[in-house]
């Protein structure tokens, strides 16, 4: 009994009741225009004074609802409805306009059985509770027995009587069957006629595919350019701290080297958001390239007590804005990983191929240093980056032991880079 009385009543029942009177609302503009129809065929002047001529003006109306359903709005707003008043999970309908003919058909299909639906039950919830309440207390005032009310004459008899309070509580129950009835419906096939199409599959997949790439660029930006200046920064202050009292002039070349990594990482992460958005603020840093920036990438490091050389065989200047912008975050990643983990001498080449193509190529002997920082926990994300970096520029990539060095080696094409 209880189960039955919360699927008549309970709340998802009174929320889906109040969405079929919001169809019954919307279908009124159009009984009206219905009525105007209908008015003139039939020659008649009071067409809602007949219960007849009213289901025609409904019946007309209809199908003028249906052809106004193709507004791009129609969708959106009548699954937003269903969302919050049926009960349906938010992924089962689609969120956009209707982009086929298939899916606008589905749109209007849904629309007329929305208003259908909504009308008669919004008119049986105007009608019948009025007549069920005047049943159940006819037994008690007597005199409405002899009221203008039009009722059956068969209401004169006791056992009439004595059973219009069940009559009556009986039409409120049907009624409520009806409302849960109807709603059930209305829910269930929500998600066959607003539920995506395939296209609309598609091109949710690609904006998550889009929010995806762009939370994986700022995540690779952020960690090339912060990361390194963390950990050079890091090893700057603890040398300085194990000669804090023997060697005051490295200390203060220390602090100044400090000063200047964080001076520029705060240009840099102004450089990063600016790449992000659709085109950089004005008065943003540009990117570091390896013109502009490579030699003081190279001094800093040399700064932080890591012995560096360096060979460039190619003009800086002669390569494109894109290579030259990711072949920095590249070097800088490796000097990052040289910082955290080798502490050996780095040596880095950089040279133009005869087909061309930038090689880049970093080595280090193997074997933790004595004084080797301990790797950085949640670490292990720089050489994915550099593949994600030469992957998106068409290039290729090559990290791992070399005999008794580590090496990466990384060649990215000069033309035809995007």
């Amino acid at each position: 009994m209880t189960g039955a009385l919360r699927l008549l009543f309970g709340g998802r029942a009174r929320r889906r009741w109040i969405h079929l009177i919001l169809g019954g609302a919307l279908a009124m503009p159009y009984v009206f225009v219905g009525s105007v129809i209908v008015g003139p065929l039939t020659g008649t002047d009071d067409v809602f004074g007949s219960l007849a001529l009213q289901l025609g003006s409904f019946a007309v109306g209809l199908p003028l609802a249906a052809a106004t359903s193709v507004f791009p709005l129609t969708r959106p707003l009548e699954s937003a409805a269903v969302r919050a008043l049926c009960g349906v999970e938010g992924d089962a309908l689609a969120h956009g306009p209707a982009r086929t003919r298939a899916a606008r058909g589905r749109t209007a299909a849904w629309f007329t059985l929305h208003l259908g639906l909504g009308g008669i039950i919004s008119g049986m919830s105007l009608s019948v509770p009025p007549f069920a309440l005047v049943l159940m207390v006819l037994p008690v005032f007597a005199s409405m027995h002899d009221s203008p009310l039009a009722l059956p004459g068969f209401v004169h008899h006791g056992w009439a009587l004595a059973l219009s309070p069940v009559a009556g509580l009986a039409m409120l129950l049907a009624l409520a069957a009806c409302a849960a009835g109807c709603g059930a419906l209305l829910a269930r096939w929500a998600p066959a006629l607003l539920g995506p199409t395939p296209e609309d599959r598609l091109a949710a997949a690609e904006a998550r595919a889009a929010d995806l790439a762009v939370r994986n660029r700022l995540a690779r930006e952020l960690h090339d350019c912060v990361g390194h200046a963390l950990s050079a920064v890091t090893l700057q202050a603890s040398a300085a701290r194990r000669v804090l009292d023997s060697d005051p002039e490295f200390v203060r070349e220390a602090l100044a080297a400090i000063e200047d990594t964080t001076r520029r990482t705060v240009g840099e992460l102004d450089a990063v958001l600016g790449v992000l958005r659709d085109g950089d603020a004005p008065g943003t840093a540009p990117a570091p390239t390896l013109e502009a920036d490579l030699e003081g990438l190279l001094s800093r490091t040399r700064a932080a007590g890591q012995r560096v050389t360096a060979t460039v065989g190619t003009d800086p200047a002669a390569l494109p804005p894109l290579v030259s912008r990711e072949a920095y975050r590249i070097v800088q990643e490796g000097l990052s990983n040289a910082l955290r983990h080798a502490g050996r001498p780095v040596a880095l080449t950089l040279t133009t191929t005869a087909d061309g193509q930038l090689e880049l190529t970093m080595e280090n002997p193997l074997g933790a240093p004595p004084a080797a920082p301990a790797p950085r926990p949640g670490g292990g994300h720089g050489l994915r980056g550099i593949a994600d970096r030469v992957r998106l520029l068409g290039g290729t990539a090559e990290a791992g032991p070399a005999g008794d060095r580590w090496r990466l080696h990384v060649r990215l094409p000069l033309k035809g880079t995007a």
